[in-house]
Formats: C-alpha cells, structure tokens, sequence
C-alpha cells in the first residue's frame, strides 16, 4: 500500500489557492529518498511548479563512508585534487550533480564554477537554451478519408532541468517522438478543407497537446508551426479540375446576366429612338465615325427603307 500526503503550493504572488494542491506518494519501505510532486492546479497555468522534497531520513552508513573516502582522496592529493574537482557550467547551461545516485540538494548548479566530489558524484549538463526542431513529413488519413503529407517547425526548452534528468531518460527524443505524433493524430481530426484553410488552429491544437505532456518532463514548447502541405499529384489534379469547372460556371453566369443587362438597354434605347427619325441619322453618321477610326478599307453605310423611296421619287 502507498501512503498519500497532501501539501498545498502557494502561487508566485504568495497568494495560495484551495485548488493548488499536491500529492505525495511515498513508499514506507524505505525512509529516504526523493518523492516527485504531482501538480493538481490549472493545465494552463504553470504558477504551481513541480518540486522535489527530500524525504527526511539520513543516507546510510556506505554512502557516508564512500562521500569520506572521496574527501579523504580530495584532502590527500591537495593541491592536484583542485584540477579535477571543479568543473565549468556555462551562462545557457546547469549541472545536476548525482551524490550516490541522488540529487544533490535538490537543485541544479551553475552558471560559473562548480565542485562535485570524484567517484560519488555524476555530472549531467542541461542546456537551456530553444531547441528547433524540423518535424519530418507526416502521412496521415484526414477525416474525410484523404491522405495529407504535413510538416511542422517545433520551438521547445527545458524550465526545470531537475525534472528533464529524473522524468524522462533523454527528453530531446522524448519531445521530438511526441511532436511527431502529435501533428499525426491533429491531422486525423480534420478535414482536408480545414487543413488547407485553417492552418493557425491545427498549429494551435498540436502546441496545446504537447504543452499538457511536456510539463512533466520540465520541457516548454514556445512555439509550432505548420511547415508545409503536401497532397498527392491525384488528389491536386482532381481539386484543379473541380476548381477550373467552378471558375467556368461563374463565367458562364456572369456572362448571362451581362447578356439580360445589355437586353434591356438596348429595348430602352430602341424605343427612345424610334420617337425621333433624326436620332438614327445621327447614331449612323456615330457608327462611320467609329469605322474610319479603325483605318479600314471597307466602309459599310446603311440605308434605310424610307431613305430609299426618297431618293427613287
């Protein structure tokens, strides 16, 4: 059986909540060691920071022992010791120092000079510093059962390095396996209209789903963004298609109302002209004017019945 402790978190602005509550698992085998605490508060909110306590308890006899013989190595070979007892941690890395397999002072190090103790003492170097990540082209089924070829650009970070060493055996990995996975199942909730139309919400969805499951793992991704879209050469030509004929039946509309338009004015105009003879002697000398305009060599000129019988009395 496991025994549950409940501690609560306050917030950064010293204000403590009733839904800020951690839980405890502690195994009562054994009397020291380190529990994990399991944030409880808002999946948005990053205001209850995972810590790791050290359970009270003393190390044994052995681990004592062997921390002695290392100072006493330290104290014999002085001042040789002080060439390899110090190490270096740079302004974008930490150091987590493992003391017998456990973290020391349940913090990490650095930047500057750090000691740690030969033989007892395990160095691992965390680098703060965003990491971009190009998630390779992913095939996956759309949900309207069309096959969709996505990449992405992933931004991520570690906040905590305690929690990258002792949650995850090698975060980078862990981060870029889940990014790709993510973007697979995002894509199989989505038509492919949604996809191509709406590329900031897919981007959005993958960034929340991955920001819910690196937290444990002390890793934050700052930043996803859909790369590229890639569809099958059928599946383009068959949308070509489909958007050419849609462009042609909007022509063919156009083109028929234009057509109604130009009817009507030309019925308005027709009878406007026939109230007055004169008006299509002036639009026949219009229509000469407009043909020698265009340097022809034929020149048609029209003559009404009327005209005719006039010139024939």
């Amino acid at each position: 059986m496991e025994n549950k402790i409940i501690t609560e978190i306050p917030s950064e602005d010293n204000q403590q909540k009733p839904n800020d509550l951690v839980i405890n698992t502690q195994n009562p085998d054994t009397e020291k060691g380190y529990i994990i605490n399991e944030d409880r508060t808002s999946k948005d909110s990053y205001r209850g920071r995972h810590r790791i306590q050290n359970v009270k308890g003393e190390d044994t006899c052995i681990e004592k022992f062997l921390v002695f013989l290392s100072l006493l190595m330290v104290v014999i070979s002085f001042p040789l010791s002080l060439l390899c007892i110090f190490v270096v941690v740079r302004q974008f890395e930490r150091a987590i120092i493992l003391r017998n397999g456990k973290i020391h002072k349940n913090q990490a190090f650095g930047p500057g000079l750090t000691y740690y103790l030969p033989c007892v003492d395990t160095v691992k170097f965390i680098d703060l510093r965003i990491i971009c990540y190009a998630v390779p082209p992913q095939e996956a089924l759309t949900k309207d059962s069309l096959t969709v070829s996505v990449d992405a650009v992933v931004y991520y970070k570690v906040y905590d390095p305690v929690w990258a060493v002792i949650n995850v055996a090698d975060y980078d990995t862990a981060t870029r396996y889940l990014a790709a996975t993510t973007l697979r199942n995002a894509l199989g909730t989505r038509k492919l209209t949604e996809i191509l139309g709406d590329r900031p919400a897919v981007s959005s969805q993958v960034f929340i789903n991955m920001k819910q499951m690196t937290r444990e793992w002390g890793v934050k991704v700052v930043r996803v963004e859909i790369k590229d879209i890639c569809l099958p050469l059928q599946l383009q030509k068959a949308m070509a298609a489909e958007a050419e004929s849609s462009r042609l039946a909007n022509a063919k509309i156009i083109v028929a109302k234009s057509e109604i338009e130009s009817t009507r004015n030309l019925q308005k105009a027709t009878t406007l002209l026939m109230d007055n003879p004169l008006c299509m002697q002036l639009r026949y000398l219009q229509s000469l004017h407009m043909i020698s305009g265009d340097k022809t060599h034929t020149i048609v000129f029209p003559f009404s019945a009327e005209m005719l019988r006039k010139i024939f009395k």
